[in-house]
């Protein structure tokens, strides 16, 4: 079904399935499949043995993956991420949808967890349909002025071509940027994730697969968002 919402604010379960109580459960279940993920147990079987261990419903079984992470795939993003400082003169290939959902849903007060390799990642599902909501244009304005700050050189911004809706966020974002610096571009392309995976620049994304591959990466959501919406509704998860 398309995403008909005007905000990416909290799915109404959400006040029910992370509350103060259910917190420690859910960093157990985060704490446990990581350590099977560690030992090369399966995402798929692996989530759903903790999560039936530990009773869950579909939204906290829907966190777990997003938090959890085997030791291996922690200690690799460590070494190759780069801070805010190292982007001066540099470019920054941009996860385009990953990191706007997850900057939108801070600015509509969505919930974000903040997983155990450090990023920030959020709940939303776009399945194949991207639609505008009242928090996209702030979002990019933020982005633009993290990017301005930090004297990056170039930004360019990926975006999946078969997610429909792509080429009018492609016009917004060009409008809202129009002007500054640095310099943007947008592009369309079939295989995001391949491309950014393999890019030569910092690649700005929380998505594990990218993650595990990318030379050079920077937490780019996590860092918009503590210095722009100080009051998100951010969940530890980190088991």
């Amino acid at each position: 079904m398309p995403d008909t919402r005007t905000s990416r604010g909290p799915h109404p379960k959400d006040r029910d399935c992370f509350t103060d109580e259910t917190l420690p459960i859910l960093r157990s279940a985060v704490a446990d499949l990581s350590w099977l993920l560690t030992r090369g147990y399966s995402n798929k079987a692996s989530l759903k043995i903790v999560g039936d261990r530990y009773s869950l419903r579909d939204r906290q079984r829907k966190a777990l993956p997003r938090c959890a992470a085997a030791d291996q795939s922690c200690a690799r993003r460590r070494e190759h991420q780069v801070t805010a400082d190292q982007l001066r003169g540099q470019t920054v290939a941009v996860d385009g949808y990953n990191v706007l959902l997850s900057i939108e849903a801070a600015l509509c007060d969505g919930v974000l967890l903040l997983a155990r390799d450090g990023t920030f990642r959020d709940l939303a599902a776009m399945s194949g349909h991207y639609r505008r909501v009242h928090a996209t244009r702030p979002a990019v304005e933020l982005l633009a002025d993290f990017f301005a700050e930090t004297g990056t050189d170039q930004v360019v911004w990926y975006l999946d071509r078969p997610v429909s809706n792509s080429g009018r966020l492609k016009k917004l974002i060009d409008e809202t940027v129009a002007g500054r610096n640095p310099a943007w571009q947008v592009e369309l392309i079939t295989q995001a994730d391949k491309t950014l995976a393999e890019s030569p620049h910092v690649v700005a994304t929380a998505d594990s697969a990218i993650l595990d591959r990318c030379d050079r990466w920077i937490n780019l959501a996590r860092l918009v968002i503590e210095r722009s919406v100080p009051d998100a509704w951010i969940l530890d998860l980190r088991g």
